[in-house]
């Protein structure tokens, strides 16, 4: 179950939305590792100041960048399913910020199956209506460090 903080001008729509967003988030980066990287450029904002420091390592600042990186990811087709657990969600009026585990499966470069157990954090920015990704952090997996 998904433990939400919020302060007292979070709506009860808020919490709704923002949960929405992370399902779309872990669907979109599902779809990526079977190539297809459309969903993914939806539930991201397109900014300057985004960031990403995924399982891969390195560090990316601004959509253009954070965009390149999720193309490269997206080539590699690693298959494989990966699901948030034991989410923590600290909800403010504009931001929300999750800390979770991903838990899940890819296959290796070599083509083995390679468990996936790794720490990550998501920060979502509320644009208009809309939750977006503005952040997100993972562990390196060692099978894809770069």
């Amino acid at each position: 179950m998904d433990k939400i903080t919020s302060n007292s001008s979070a709506a009860l729509n808020d919490e709704n939305a923002i949960l929405n967003a992370v399902e779309q988030f872990y669907s979109a980066l599902n779809l990526t590792f079977t190539g297809d990287i459309e969903l993914m450029n939806e539930v991201w904002s397109h900014a300057d100041d985004v960031t990403y420091m995924g399982p891969q390592g390195g560090f990316q600042v601004g959509w253009e960048k954070v965009l390149e990186i999720w193309k490269e990811h997206t080539a590699m087709h690693i298959g494989g399913i990966v699901k948030p657990t034991d989410m923590q969600i600290t909800l403010g009026q504009d931001i929300a910020i999750t800390h979770n585990y991903e838990k899940g499966e890819n296959t290796s470069a070599k083509g083995e199956p390679q468990k996936v157990s790794i720490r990550a954090t998501n920060i979502f920015r509320k644009e208009g209506e809309k939750w977006k990704m503005i952040g997100h952090h993972t562990d390196i997996l060692p099978f894809l460090e770069k």
